[in-house]
């Protein structure tokens, strides 16, 4: 946790309570030594207390810096103390230079684990017992894989730079510090080559994909996981596109130019596939949908898995919010189901709420048997934009 909680530890023993008794999770937690040891051993045991998991010691003061030696006594004291596991930190400075150095640091502080930061930046293969490869071999490899799965050259740029460290001053350090794109990065690195070939091969793909037709994209795939996988997205017409009959049949006219992605479908505010989905389940006593959504670190882009009836559909697109990407594995479910969606032009499965009746309103009259009671379909369906009829989307 942050070290400025460090000064405060009624706060730190409520943050940490209030996390074990609201998870069924592990919960850890990282500090860094206070100026005494006696204070420093009565704050791990309040921590202990909590009921987490581990405790991670970064062997250093509050203001210390990495150049301040690490307190491999403070650490053991610590572990000595404590009966949960102790995870020692802060070695990479002075005593992680390699992959035996790990278990030695650990013996010499007495810890459980040890978690290493800045070694593991310094040279990635820090951890193979085999002993450390070239930084030139390690830097060229990483390099390939950021471009081959997209890293921004600004992560790309920072991480290398750490690597080099003492040699940025070198032609190769100057090179990489005036670095603005992956392409100089590369070609900084003698992989200009390899750099343009990549791009080119991942372009063609992309076009691949966008080439697709509606039909070639809306066609499910089950993996061999078991997973229903289709690549599509939601997309939801902004509301003023509703407001009166003439906006209503303007949105038409942007229809034709959604993403073939998406498979050129939109859907109205009113309805969306996760209401039909759930309504479809109710309907045919099925247990109600299960989402589980993942968030990738790379790109903070979220993608779900709904489960029904035993079986997982999964969209192969990642989505900026948790909601759409719960949404696109709902139309998976539906589309490769045969199921209405509530996208426009067809009917929804979705029940319309019951209006009151007034006290002067005749229960017998047209208007008053209108509105579908709840549970049961709404039996109108949504008309298709440009029908000459009314639409249930213009309200009354």
């Amino acid at each position: 946790m942050g070290a400025a909680l460090l000064s405060d530890p009624d706060k730190i023993e409520k943050i940490l309570s209030t996390l074990v008794k609201g998870t069924c999770r592990p919960v850890t937690c990282k500090i860094r030594i206070l100026p005494s040891l006696e204070d420093t051993l009565s704050l791990v045991k309040r921590i202990e207390r909590t009921g987490i998991a581990a405790i991670a010691v970064h062997g250093r003061k509050r203001e210390e810096r990495p150049q301040h030696p690490v307190s491999c006594e403070a650490i053991k004291a610590i572990a000595e103390t404590l009966s949960i596991p102790v995870i020692a930190n802060g070695g990479s400075h002075d005593h992680i230079q390699g992959y035996l150095d790990i278990e030695d640091f650990r013996q010499t502080t007495a810890a459980s684990s040890v978690m290493v930061a800045r070694a593991a930046m310094w040279n990635p293969s820090i951890f193979l017992k085999e002993g450390l490869r070239p930084l030139e071999e390690v830097m060229q490899k990483y390099i390939r894989y950021a471009v081959q799965y997209g890293n921004h050259y600004t992560n790309t740029k920072y991480c290398l730079c750490q690597m080099l460290r003492e040699q940025l001053e070198s032609p190769q350090g100057r090179l990489l510090h005036a670095a603005q794109s992956s392409q100089e990065i590369c070609e900084a690195f003698g992989l200009g080559a390899f750099y343009e070939e990549t791009t080119r091969e991942l372009d063609a793909r992309r076009a691949k994909l966008l080439a697709r037709t509606p039909e070639e994209a809306r066609e499910p795939v089950e993996d061999t996981s078991g997973v229903v996988k289709m690549a599509v997205k939601f997309d939801r017409i902004p509301k003023k596109a509703f407001r009166g009959r003439r906006h209503f049949l303007k949105a038409q006219a942007v229809l034709s130019g959604l993403c073939v992605l998406s498979q050129g479908r939109a859907y109205p505010p009113q309805i969306t596939p996760k209401m039909c989905l759930l309504e479809w389940c109710r309907r045919e006593k099925v247990a109600q949908p299960v989402y589980e959504t993942i968030q990738r670190p790379l790109d903070r882009l979220f993608c779900s898995v709904v489960t029904v009836a035993e079986q997982k559909y999964q969209s192969t697109l990642w989505d900026k919010s948790k909601k759409l990407a719960e949404q696109a594995a709902a139309i998976v479910c539906l589309r490769s189901q045969g199921l209405p969606e509530g996208r426009l032009g067809e009917e929804s499965p979705c029940p319309r709420k019951r209006k009151r009746e007034g006290p002067d309103q005749d229960p017998g009259s047209p208007r008053a048997q209108e509105p579908a009671l709840p549970g049961e379909l709404c039996k109108k369906p949504l008309l298709a934009l440009g029908s000459g009829e009314e639409s249930l989307l213009e309200g009354r």
